[in-house]
């Protein structure tokens, strides 16, 4: 290997050679994390880390790139060998090495001169010392692709937070929501085609789906490599960014071949990295499909396995952090998934399980992955030393050499420690799981884990859940959740349902619904106000609920927190001014003070009903709760599609809800500044337009009454509007020119006439109304069927089709009379006729006015004034009102008499315009009118166009032909005023000479009625200017004028015309309802005589008091009625619904995909039955095989009892039978039998003594009794100083010391007799009575032989609030008394080791105050022993062990007077520590020994368990 590259002293030239900025380079944004701080004492670089949001790179140069360069040397550091001690061994090219592994130059300076007080034998500790890392940034692979990911050198020291903090807040990674571990073979293996295609689909759909980071090793071989290119498969075959997947490869730095390459003191942004597989050794190469590298140094060069402890670190670092993610907070799991692997695989699993960490082992992969699959269903009785050397012997033919005795006796005890603990382990088979694929493997693992994991109550499936949500896979919540197994309650849904809605998964919202969740019950005042606040930031709602925030702020001293009323301010902008308050805001002291349950805030407390929180009182605002709707409200704004679908679907008010999400939707895509949002947003209001026409269209086929009473019911869920109103103003057109819409408009239109009426008829009983007591006109009302009734004149002139014609008729003879008196009798002195139109006028004004200030709605006089002012119609009236005043008060003075009447000859004109709004209700006339409308939006855009032509010709000509024309008029004509009729074919006769006449002109300007002449001779008087260029600017003007601009015109006008033609009839539809709405509630009199109303009108309102008839095309419905029509209306919708899933499935392109999965489905089944059948074939062999292995043994016993008689003389013996007949044989999961109670104690023979670093020599089940022959036995020896304690056994094992010790007896005030009687005693030491434990001498116990415990098991009945017992399975549960002490993090029961001499154990006393000490004791006398013997303990060794008594002492009434007395003691107890009553049953979190003790007294009580 070449030079090791290390930089000690790097000019800032060689910086920029080694270490190239390249400014478009792109690195990682990082964020403050809001979730938790994780890195409290971290030292803080110069610059800040940035706030903002998190993304995927940032620019080289940029604040946190430079933020990155001063916080890594300050906060991670590497490891250099400080003095160079010469090796035995040599490099690979025979050179001298260090001690540490690298050459003399590859060391520091001062490294190679060996300082006198160092000495002469190198030590780790002593000579490899920490500086700050000189490795990080990016990390570029060269080749194809050009793959970039981050890395770091860290020392292998390095504290796991540091990491994270660097992982989360400087590399931008997301806090994971699962962490998979893969280990396994760090060499290149073979794997089967279809199991590897399964292995690498699983795991990446399984990392992609949950959000999870995969670490591995991080080398270029073996399982990093096969994770690697299933990372580099997912990217290549769909559209993420690599980013989705994290994946994390942690190696050792002195094993990374061209590490050289990454060495930048100031950070390589980016350090191109070669993969070289060919010329790295012994050495390894990264894997280019990681995207994150952590490079573990420890000072040495070329000894694998460095990284180990540190990955272990940080794994159960990041493993025991918290999540808060959409209000719900979960510990981020593990799971460690094995390929193949060897020794080092095993002793990862080992620990993976040890630690509580669930393992998937992929059977198939080959070596420890195969040796643990295949015996993972056996009893571990059965796995014995020759069962695993047989495995041996087969998966590991290469290096079976290697394996010595002592290390099948290992192996054998840690994989019966890995199979014994089969909650943890799960066997990914091929044949077993099929399509379900490894990831549900992976998850199922962590949920069968979580499931058996001890806990208290229902903390354990909780956890479960949220881990779904978090991870949103609903497909293993229905199978491994929502099961019999347990009773969900809809109350403890809550939380997960708002963590479900805030992160925006539609799939467990629906599951949740299905489960029982009800809205009504789950949606409350403080669970929308947290809601609202959990909006996603870069929500447009969000933006504006913060501006309301702002301005209220400006107004308080205070910053005002979000209420609903705030949520309600935005809303009613988006629904229109139509619709009232849907949170009012609440007055400073009637604010409500609830104590609502939501997510990640544990209280006992129930809300209150809404209900509640506003009762109505004289003068309030009453309003109504609608769940659904305010969670549809939510859903929509933040244009979450298949949300609010979901959500909608459970609507009562269906067809207002989806009218209003229309209307709101609209609204905010007009200021939403994302084209693509405001895309989703009108594709999503058009399509709840489509539901809202679909569920009226099935309500008019119906009933027709009933529907059209849904279009004016006032919606008190939706501030008090109709349907109709809601779909005018979103201005849904399709809605309103439904058949049915129309046809209520029609109605309304005739009022209480027959619709069938002529025209004709109504026109003539208008002008001689005792008609009306013919038969010539029909009304709809019976009571209005008889000729002589009184009404029916009234119900004929109410009607809005009469009014509307008188109103028609009195204008048309007000336009009359208005032109008859301009063009006729316009005297200096007013005429009568004058008079009469004056007085018109003013009852027009009137009736102007009254429109303006009609306000059924209470909206105000200015929000009055501002709807009115947005009428075309509205504003043409006042222009044509204003410029009327301004000619009658010209005409009133004699000295402006004749412009008065120029101006009421243009008030007139206006006037006229406005007949086009009588003629919008003709269904020929009206369209008409629209087009015209819309063209004159043409023209205007198109005279700016034409403006740029008309007025760059006018003034070049002008310029070019006439000199300094003072005259404004005559500049003006000839600008603008003759290049305009230039268009129309009028062409200046000056403009060429050939027509120039000078008496046509003035030479110098000065005739007022002559233009100025053109540039001309003085002696001829003939022009001088260019003819040539005024001719050709002519020519260009005309071209580009009459045919471009006008010919586009034309264009326009065709296009717009073709356009509304398509829809006309539509928008005719829609105005139709303005002018019907407008006549509905207009007085039936016209002007003139329209005064009397208003009279009328003001006498009723201002001196009677009483309120204006409201003419609104609203009804308000009794109660009984409106259910009994919403009611209906929800039938119908989920008829409509039902519809259009069996339309969906009929569509063609639906049912191809239909097949289509259909047959990828039964191909699939195919292959696996063909992989299933190899398996029985298979399994079928292994069975023959063994029967066959047995009756060669009965054979060969046969033989030799034979022989043993004398019946042969042992020559000639034929071999009977193989000895590897189980070699092959396939175990499955499916028939796995509980196992009993084992033989031996197992907690005492734990590798890893507990409170200490030793470890025990490695005994398997088969070894534990003393009588069977175990000649590898060589157990350390441990005992540990308690100087706390007076009384304890020596810990040196002298012979001296121990012969001192009285055993199977009583020794002074120690008792070292055994319940099982007399123990053996060998060397001074008394040998366990249970067998060996793999450690010699007392360990943590005080002494030698037996240490006596005691353990009071003290129990009552679980009971409801009533006394009653609880019940489970029909059998009585129990609540047990337990205590977690000081310093533990564990439960246990209220007892412990008995002192020398004591009658009740110190933790004991822990608990009780002194003076109940005698009665517990009273109690203990008359408790019932269940166990009396061998406890076992992982504190035991081969010379002491734990053997305890427990007694039951249980309450059986609820009134006990011994039990209240122990309460109330308990409640005095030392603060420090934590007692409670817990329900008892096998998952309850105690130490494993006293949950059998557990098991004795549910037995003895008849109780479950």
């Amino acid at each position: 290997m070449s030079a090791r590259g290390r930089c000690a002293k790097v000019l800032p030239s060689e910086l920029n050679k080694v270490c190239p900025e390249r400014g478009d380079d792109p690195a990682t944004h990082p964020k403050k994390m809001s979730d938790f701080e994780v890195v409290p004492n971290l030292q803080q670089s110069s610059s800040s880390v940035s706030k903002s949001r998190r993304k995927a790179h940032f620019p080289a140069g940029s604040n946190e790139k430079e933020n990155l360069i001063s916080w890594i040397p300050e906060n991670i550091r590497k490891k250099e060998c400080t003095y160079f001690v010469e090796s035995s061994q040599t490099s690979d090219s025979g050179r001298i090495v260090c001690e540490c592994g690298y050459l003399r130059e590859q060391h520091l300076d001062d490294a190679a001169k060996p300082p006198i007080f160092l000495g002469k034998e190198w030590d780790p500790s002593r000579h490899i010392q920490e500086m700050p890392t000189d490795a990080f940034g990016d990390i570029r692979f060269t080749g194809l692709g050009q793959k970039t990911g981050k890395y770091v050198r860290v020392s292998s020291d390095t504290p796991p937070r540091v990491i994270f903090h660097l992982m989360t807040q400087h590399w931008g990674l997301d806090p994971p929501n699962l962490l998979i571990s893969v280990t396994g073979g760090a060499k290149n293996f073979v794997m089967k085609p279809r199991l590897k295609n399964i292995f690498r689909q699983g795991l990446v759909k399984v990392a992609q789906t949950t959000g999870a980071w995969i670490i591995t090793g991080g080398s270029h071989a073996g399982v990093m490599k096969q994770v690697g290119e299933a990372v580099r498969d997912f990217i290549l075959s769909c559209s993420h960014k690599e980013g989705d997947i994290v994946t994390i490869g942690i190696a050792t730095w002195g094993t990374v071949y061209n590490r050289e390459s990454l060495v930048c003191p100031m950070g390589g942004f980016p350090a191109e990295y070669v993969l070289d597989e060919e010329n790295q050794g012994s050495l390894s190469c990264l894997d280019s499909n990681h995207s994150h590298f952590i490079l573990v140094d420890d000072g040495t060069h070329g000894r694998y396995g460095v990284e180990i402890p540190l990955r272990t670190r940080l794994e159960k670092f990041i493993s025991e952090q918290t999540k808060v993610k959409g209000g719900v907070a979960i510990k981020i799991p593990i799971v460690c998934v094995v390929l193949e692997g060897g020794p080092g695989t095993l002793d990862t699993i080992y620990n993976a399980i040890t630690n509580g960490t669930p393992c998937v082992i992929v059977e198939g992969s080959g070596r420890v992955a195969d040796v643990i699959a295949q015996v993972a269903n056996l009893p571990v009785a059965k796995i014995t030393i020759a069962l695993i050397q047989r495995k041996l012997s087969v998966l590991f033919q290469d290096t079976y050499e290697l394996f010595t005795e002592g290390k099948l006796v290992e192996w054998t005890k840690k994989i019966q420690d890995i199979v014994r603990s089969r909650q943890l382990l799960t066997i990914f088979r091929e044949g077993k799981y099929g399509q379900q694929d490894v990831d549900v493997a992976i998850l199922q693992a962590l949920f069968k884990a979580s499931r058996n994991q001890d806990h208290f109550g229902r903390e354990n499936w909780d956890h479960q859940l949220k881990l779904a949500v978090a991870w949103n896979r609903v497909d293993i919540a229905r199978s491994e959740i929502f099961t019999d197994d347990h009773d969900w309650k809809p109350s403890d849904l809550h939380p997960v349902m708002a963590a479900a809605l805030i992160s925006n998964k539609p799939e467990f919202v629906k599951l949740f619904l299905e489960q029982g969740v009800r809205l009504k019950d789950f949606v409350t005042w403080d669970t929308l106000v947290y809601l609202y606040d959990n909006l996603a930031p870069s929500c447009l709602f969000h933006s504006k609920l913060q501006k309301v925030l702002l301005e209220e702020r400006e107004h308080t001293s205070k910053a005002p927190r979000l209420q609903l009323h705030h949520v309600s301010q935005v809303l009613r902008e988006l629904l229109g001014c139509s619709s009232q308050p849907l949170y009012p805001k609440p007055k400073q002291a009637e604010r409500p003070r609830l104590s609502i349950p939501v997510p990640h805030i544990k209280l006992n407390v129930q809300g209150s009903s809404l209900r509640s929180l506003y009762k109505r009182s004289p003068g309030r605002v009453t309003f109504t709760m609608d769940p659904v709707r305010d969670l549809l409200i939510w859903a929509v704004v933040q244009n979450r599609r298949e949300l609010a679908e979901i959500i909608w679907a459970q609507s009562q008010d269906c067809m207002a809800a989806a009218l209003a999400c229309s209307k709101i939707l609209k609204e905010l895509a007009k200021e939403e500044e994302d084209t693509d949002t405001t895309d989703d947003m009108l594709a999503l209001a058009e399509e709840y337009e489509h539901k809202a026409i679909g569920v009226f269209t099935d309500c008019y086929r119906k009933d027709e009454e009933r529907a059209q009473k849904l279009l004016t019911r006032v919606s008190e869920a939706w501030g008090k509007t109709t349907c109709l109103q809601l779909a005018l103003e979103a201005k849904n057109m399709n809605f309103v020119s439904h058949g049915g819409v129309q046809a209520f408009l029609t109605k309304v239109w005739w009022g209480k006439l027959s619709v069938d009426n002529g025209l004709w008829r109504v026109v003539t009983c208008m002008l001689f109304f005792p008609l009306l007591y013919t038969n010539l006109i029909t009304f709809r009302e019976k009571r209005l069927q008889p000729t002589g009734c009184l009404a029916r004149l009234r119900a004929f002139f109410t009607a809005p089709i009469v009014i509307f014609l008188m109103n028609t008729l009195s204008y048309f003879t007000f336009l009359l009379l208005f032109a008859y008196v301009l063009m006729v009798d316009f005297q200096p002195r007013p005429s009568w006729r004058e008079y009469l139109i004056y007085f018109w006028l003013f009852s027009l004004v009137c009736e102007e006015t009254r429109q303006l200030l009609y306000d059924p709605d209470g909206l105000g006089v200015v929000k009055m004034a501002s709807l009115y002012i947005k009428d075309f119609w509205n504003k043409l009236d006042i222009c044509a009102i204003l410029v009327f005043i301004a000619g009658l008060t010209c005409r009133l003075i004699p000295s402006t008499l004749y412009p008065g009447r120029i101006i009421l000859s243009l008030a007139f004109i206006i006037f006229c315009l406005r007949l086009m709004h009588i003629f919008t209700v003709s269904k020929t006339l009206g369209p008409k009118i629209i087009i015209v409308k819309r063209m004159m939006k043409d023209v205007f855009f198109f005279l700016f166009l034409l403006a740029v032509w008309v007025v760059s010709f006018g003034v070049a000509k002008q310029a070019i032909l006439i000199h300094n024309e003072e005259r404004v008029e005559w500049l003006f004509r000839g600008v603008v005023y003759h290049s305009y009729l230039t268009i129309f074919g009028q062409i200046p006769s000056y403009i060429d000479g050939v027509n120039f006449n000078i008496d046509q002109c003035s030479p110098n300007g000065t005739d007022p009625y002559k233009p100025k002449c053109p540039e001309t001779n003085a002696d001829s008087k003939t022009p001088i200017f260019p003819e040539w260029l005024t001719v050709i600017l002519l020519c260009l003007y005309l071209l580009f004028t009459n045919i471009l601009l006008l010919n586009l015109l034309i264009a326009m006008f065709n296009y717009t015309f073709q356009q509304v033609q398509e829809h006309t009839d539509q928008i005719w539809k829609f105005q139709r309802h303005d002018l019907i709405e407008e006549y509905h509630g207009r007085p039936p009199a016209p002007p003139p005589l329209i005064l009397l109303s208003h009279l009328q009108l003001l006498l009723r309102r201002g001196l009677l008091r009483r309120p204006a008839t409201r003419h609104q095309l609203k009804e308000k419905l009794e109660k009984n009625e409106e259910a009994a029509l919403l009611s209906w209306e929800m039938y119908l919708k989920e008829s409509y619904l039902q519809h259009q899933q069996s339309q969906e499935k009929q569509n063609t392109e639906q049912m191809i995909r239909d097949i289509a999965q259909r047959v990828d489905a039964l191909a699939e089944l195919l292959d696996l039955d063909r992989v299933k059948r190899t398996g029985v074939v298979e399994q079928r062999l292994g069975s023959l095989e063994d029967q066959v292995h047995q009756s060669a043994q009965a054979l060969r016993w046969m033989m030799q009892a034979l022989r043993g008689n004398g019946f042969s003389s042992g020559e000639d013996v034929p071999a009977v039978g193989s000895s590897k007949a189980l070699e092959t044989k396939e175990i499955g999961l499916e028939g796995r039998a509980e196992e009993s109670q084992p033989p031996y104690h197992v907690l005492a023979r734990h590798l890893l003594y507990p409170g200490s670093h030793t470890l025990r020599f490695p005994v398997p089940d088969e070894k534990v009794p003393w009588e069977v022959d175990f000649p590898l036995y060589d157990p350390p020896a441990y005992s540990a100083d308690h100087k706390d304690m007076a009384v304890q056994d020596p810990f040196s094992l002298s012979l001296e010391s121990l012969l001192k010790i009285n055993y199977n007896t009583m020794d002074g005030l120690i008792d070292r007799q055994s319940f099982h009687g007399l123990y053996a005693v060998q060397d001074g030491l008394p040998l366990n009575p249970m067998g060996r434990t793999g450690l010699r001498g007392r360990g943590r116990l005080h002494c030698f032989g037996p240490n006596h415990a005691l353990h009071p098991v003290v129990t009552r009945w679980r009971r409801n609030l009533d006394g009653s017992i609880i019940r489970k399975s029909l059998k009585k549960m129990l609540e047990v008394l337990v205590a977690q002490y000081p310093l533990s993090d564990v439960w246990a029961l209220p007892g412990g080791s008995l002192e020398p001499g004591e009658m009740l154990p110190l933790k004991l006393k822990w608990i009780l105050r002194r003076e109940f000490w005698p009665q517990f004791q009273n109690l203990l006398k008359q408790g019932t022993e269940v166990h009396k013997g061998y406890l076992d303990d992982p504190r035991n060794t081969d010379n002491a062990w734990v053997e305890t008594v427990a007694i039951s002492v249980h309450f059986d009434t609820q009134n006990d007077v011994e039990m209240k007395r122990l309460n109330s003691f308990l409640q005095g107890c030392d603060p420090e520590l934590c007692i409670r009553w817990q329900v008892l049953d096998k998952r309850i979190p105690l130490h494993a020994n006293h949950k059998q003790l557990l098991h004795k007294v549910s037995t003895l009580l008849g109780a479950y368990y």
